[in-house]
């Protein structure tokens, strides 16, 4: 695989230079003919068993995608780069379909657990209108055999099953088109593409734009006197505008995306997320993530306007255009605030996802930190390198942020101002001081600024508590924010002056089951009550301080008012369920059986084998978990615990077993599966699922001699199990 990502790298750095589209053709054809006459490496297929989306039936390059050219986009669901190549692959498929013998396929190769889920994976999809078919491969079978390294990346494999190109990252998109324009043409020429013969079938997202009242809402905002709740209904493209009964008094933008100002009816956004309010109460800003753009709603003049953002996706690192002029590249939250010395809001915080940083736009002619001067209407970063890192320094633009996705501001213990901000691919919640700007660690992660795969759920303080993805953050009162701990569908509690962090929402009845992927949280002033914006639930959920109980917000449209009535007042909420920590599809590894009476005892000891310099990644959730059939529940009852965690200082997990008496039947089998993260010598990280089943022979009824029977299991880490 190494030789084709070399040729296609190659073939970018020759096409940098060309701009006739017939001397870029004529080079891919010659690079086609190279490919031809080569020994070419051969695409792996597809395994049987793996989950598909928005396909009738499974695909497989030795069957129904024999003779096409196929793109493959390595992808998961979290990634902004990968929401980033979206329009390209929409561009893609909108020029060539599958009549012209070309075949566009997702395959979900998942960073966080969370993701490993298809129900998850399904609503990611309608989420973000992929219409392509998409292939879970939970374990990422296939990105290990291929040798990717990163997501977003591209392969375009040919009619044979040759693979022809192999790109990493998110600017390839028009260099992609050239490519299977190209080969189109060239495999046509020699007759051996194939078109037509596949249908989609693709998943029910306008069957939920009908039927629910929010589709995937993003975030939610309260004013400043808690008369009014805004919610980005994000995936209907539009804001609204709320009572606290949840009436509708209002709707800013229609269910069709775009990118237009204008009067709230005229006014267009696409997949806006993050909103706040003025002290005033007089605009909400708005962070409208796929228009790259910060939108104003005018609440006086019922007019939206564009205040930074051209619309397209910039690359800009450093900023300090006019508003309108700055390219941004998918602002996911927005926090209003005042800078030192200012006596009114001039400061709106932007989380820059798609660049990994914080970015400021000045409302007002404004003195900023260190002395400098900016103009009203100025955007220009202010924190975060632009690499994708988990690191803290003193020096805001040397510290790293990954995919920071919720921003609030709010005194610490002390009094001093902070920006407190959810740093999504990190798993971690951050502060950026508005004294001097130094970034520091609040809670999760590890030390490793590199290791973006230290996730987990645990309570606790500093790098010890663990988060999945969070997404939203908001202040309960000084010195304590609250984080939508999305991945891990729940609300948590952060006290800062003991950097702890404590669940909130899985006790005192209110079960985890209740959230799906939560996005944004905001308390109401009075500090009763915590909206929630409950994502894949399709509803906002609002949790009571005073009784500890959650319920939800029945949004419903003002009948008298028909220009809030943009769809039903029915709601479809998903379900989330428990699962297995390994892909269904994981194969088993039979143990030899071990004997004991109706009565015994048996202790399975799990023992980690590593391969030559390979070792667990500090930090990340690797974990195991006991497994039995349905007609022995009581097997599983007698284990003391059944369900764990590996560190690199375990030597043997023992799992402590007995044998139910009277027992009924002659055989029963326990199954261990273990999910393991794990780094080489290079330093390459890669996950493992390890499926173990020992089977369990009942000589006899119970005996007098209840001896413990012991079997040790190995789990090796780096290694093949075959």
């Amino acid at each position: 695989m190494d030789v084709v990502v070399d040729r296609s790298y190659n073939l970018v750095d020759l096409l940098t230079d060309i701009n006739d589209d017939l001397d870029i053709n004529l080079e891919i054809e010659k690079y086609l003919t190279k490919c031809e006459n080569d020994i070419s490496e051969v695409i792996p297929d597809f395994e049987d068993g793996w989950e598909w989306f928005n396909t009738e039936s499974p695909l497989f390059f030795r069957h129904n995608l024999k003779g096409k050219v196929v793109v493959l986009d390595f992808f998961t669901y979290c990634c902004v780069n990968c929401l980033h190549i979206l329009p390209d692959l929409k561009s893609l498929e909108r020029d060539f379909t599958v009549d012209d013998g070309v075949v566009v396929i997702g395959v979900h190769s998942a960073k966080f657990s969370n993701e490993k889920l298809s129900v998850n994976i399904r609503c990611a999809i309608q989420r973000y209108d992929i219409s392509h078919p998409v292939v879970n491969d939970a374990e990422a079978r296939l990105w290990h055999l291929l040798g990717v390294q990163c997501w977003p990346t591209l392969v375009v494999v040919g009619p044979q099953g040759q693979i022809l190109l192999s790109l990493a990252g998110e600017t390839h998109g028009s260099l992609v088109h050239q490519f299977v324009s190209a080969a189109i043409q060239f495999y046509s020429h020699k007759q051996q593409l194939v078109k037509g013969g596949l249908t989609s079938h693709l998943g029910p997202s306008q069957a939920l734009q009908s039927a629910s009242t929010l589709l995937y809402p993003g975030k939610v905002s309260v004013s400043h006197n808690g008369d009014r709740i805004a919610v980005a209904d994000t995936g209907h493209h539009r804001v609204l505008l709320m009572h606290l009964d949840g009436t509708v008094q209002d709707c800013i933008g229609g269910t069709q995306e775009g990118f237009q100002d204008g009067t709230w009816e005229e006014a267009k956004f696409r997949s806006p997320q993050g909103l706040c309010w003025s002290s005033t109460g007089d605009n909400i800003y708005v962070a409208d993530t796929n228009n790259h753009a910060i939108r104003k709603v005018d609440l006086q003049s019922r007019r939206v306007m564009t205040v930074a953002g051209t619309g397209v996706q910039g690359h800009d690192l450093e900023g300090g255009r006019p508003g309108r002029e700055q390219p941004l590249s998918s602002p996911w939250d927005v926090a209003l605030d005042k800078s030192a010395g200012s006596s009114c809001e001039n400061v709106l915080f932007i989380a820059m996802a798609g660049t990994h940083q914080i970015w400021v736009f000045f409302l007002r002619d404004t003195r900023w930190m260190k002395g400098r001067d900016f103009l009203a209407g100025t955007c220009v970063a202010f924190a975060g390198s632009g690499r994708e890192e988990n690191r803290n320094n003193n020096y805001p633009h040397k510290a790293g942020f990954a995919q920071p996705s919720g921003v609030e501001v709010c005194p610490d213990t002390a009094g001093v101002p902070h920006l407190y901000v959810a740093d999504s691919e990190s798993s971690t919640i951050r502060s950026v001081s508005l004294i001097d700007g130094a970034v520091r660690a609040v809670v999760g992660g590890e030390r490793d600024p590199t290791n973006l795969f230290a996730y987990g759920d645990a309570d606790g303080r500093g790098v010890e508590a663990k988060l999945q993805h969070p997404l939203g953050v908001t202040v309960k009162e000084q010195g304590v924010i609250l984080v939508a701990d999305s991945y891990n569908h729940k609300i948590k509690v952060v006290t800062l002056a003991r950097k702890e962090c404590v669940t909130l929402l899985c006790d005192d009845g209110a079960p985890c089951g209740t959230l799906s992927e939560p996005g944004g949280v905001c308390v109401h002033p009075s500090g009763r009550w915590l909206y929630i914006a409950d994502t894949n639930n399709h509803c906002v959920k609002v949790y009571d301080f005073d009784t500890a109980l959650v319920s939800q917000l029945l949004v419903h449209f003002d009948e008298t008012d028909h220009s809030s009535m943009h769809s039903t007042n029915s709601t479809k909420a998903a379900t989330h369920t428990a699962h297995r920590i390994t892909p269904v599809s994981t194969p088993a590894t039979v143990q030899q059986p071990v004997e004991t009476p109706a009565g015994g005892h048996i202790e399975l000891q799990l023992a980690i084998t590593f391969n030559d310099g390979v070792q667990l990644t500090e930090g990340a959730p690797s974990e195991w978990q006991i497994l039995v059939d349905e007609d022995t529940p009581d097997l599983l009852g007698s284990a003391e615990i059944h369900r764990g965690y590996f560190d690199s200082s375990m030597s043997l997990v023992p799992i402590h077993l007995h044998i139910p008496t009277p027992c009924t039947c002659t055989c029963m089998r326990v199954r261990v599966e273990c999910m393991l993260y794990y780094c080489d010598g290079a330093g390459t990280c890669r996950m493992q699922a390890v499926l173990l089943e020992q089977p369990i022979v009942i000589t006899a009824q119970e005996t007098g001699d209840q001896k413990t029977v012991r079997k040790t299991l190995y789990v090796p880490v780096g290694e093949s199990l075959h």
